[in-house]
């Protein structure tokens, strides 16, 4: 079912809800997931809610800011065979997108979490935002800005508890082999490089995270990329290695005294991603402890003279 409302208002939003939910029945939805994005990421943003939805059952909110002067709501409600839930879209323009918070908040489901995903473009600090401040979850993706080891570093420093941001989400297949060669030798780590491309905002948060939980020195090495193209720990028995050239969906994966071999480490699509953030409701707290370790790493560069950094 789809349902079309040009110039409309919230609570006729909401009454059509209602009367689609008499006609198709009512599924269960565990939360609300509002995404505020732009028109020409609307149809990717729709794809990736609608292959988180198949997990994550819920009603999805899409505020997209529309251009115009003219304060107005258009809406389109779907819902029914082949939704997991609602699928709102509020099209916002004038003076109403700068008050879209008292259009969102009616249409939240009643006792129940809700999550803000913005997929591009985010605010500084999002638990200050009108609908960040909605929300027990706020997920971003410094990926999508013009810099994004600037935008994860402004992330780190308006880091509140429930914030978390996709280029730490990408890094958990990382972090989970890492781990488990970390366990398979016990031996004390000495020092850590992590191989990356120079722009690479995830590479930044694995040098924090493995500073925070090794409490080694962490040394960014700049490579061509693609993105992050290895990470080593160095230990008395040789290294702990995990490298992937260029653009493979694999890495080799090393650890002293065992026979090298080849793991799966592919680039996951944003749908995988999102899908995996919103498994969780409560405070990523590892997340945090890295963000802090980010700025600290952040200040001692800036206080290093020019050209002495420790980047290579």
């Amino acid at each position: 079912m789809i349902i079309e409302l040009e110039n409309t208002s919230t609570a006729q939003v909401a009454r059509e809800i209602r009367h689609g939910h008499r006609s198709t029945g009512t599924s269960a939805m565990a939360f609300t997931l509002v995404v505020v994005t732009q028109e020409k990421h609307y149809d990717k943003v729709i794809h990736a809610c609608l292959q988180a939805g198949g997990e994550h059952p819920s009603r999805i909110l899409v505020v997209v800011h529309a251009i115009g002067q003219e304060s107005r709501l258009d809406a389109q409600i779907r819902m029914g065979e082949g939704i997991p839930g609602d699928l709102v879209t509020l099209r916002m323009s004038g003076e109403l997108a700068q008050h879209s918070a008292s259009v969102v908040l009616p249409l939240l489901l009643p006792d129940s979490k809700v999550v803000v995903w913005w997929p591009n473009a985010s605010p500084e600090s999002p638990s200050d935002d009108q609908i960040g401040a909605l929300a027990t979850r706020r997920i971003t993706d410094a990926a999508g800005a013009s810099d994004p080891v600037s935008a994860v570093v402004v992330r780190a420093r308006y880091h509140s508890p429930g914030d978390t941001d996709l280029t730490w989400t990408r890094l958990t297949p990382w972090r989970a082999l890492l781990a488990a060669a970390v366990d398979q030798y016990p031996g004390r780590v000495r020092h850590a490089t992590v191989e990356a491309a120079k722009d690479n905002a995830p590479a930044e948060l694995m040098a924090a995270w493995l500073q925070a939980r090794l409490g080694v020195e962490v040394e960014r090495k700049f490579t061509k990329g693609p993105g992050m193209t290895g990470i080593r720990l160095t230990t008395a028995a040789g290294d702990i290695a995990l490298l992937r050239p260029g653009k493979a969906s694999t890495a080799t994966y090393l650890v002293p005294g065992q026979p090298q071999r080849e793991v799966a480490l592919k680039r996951r699509e944003i749908n995988e991603l999102i899908t995996e953030e919103l498994r969780r409701m409560d405070p990523d707290l590892i997340f945090h402890q890295a963000t802090q370790v980010l700025l600290e790493r952040e200040t001692a560069r800036a206080a290093q003279p020019e050209g002495k950094a420790d980047e290579k």
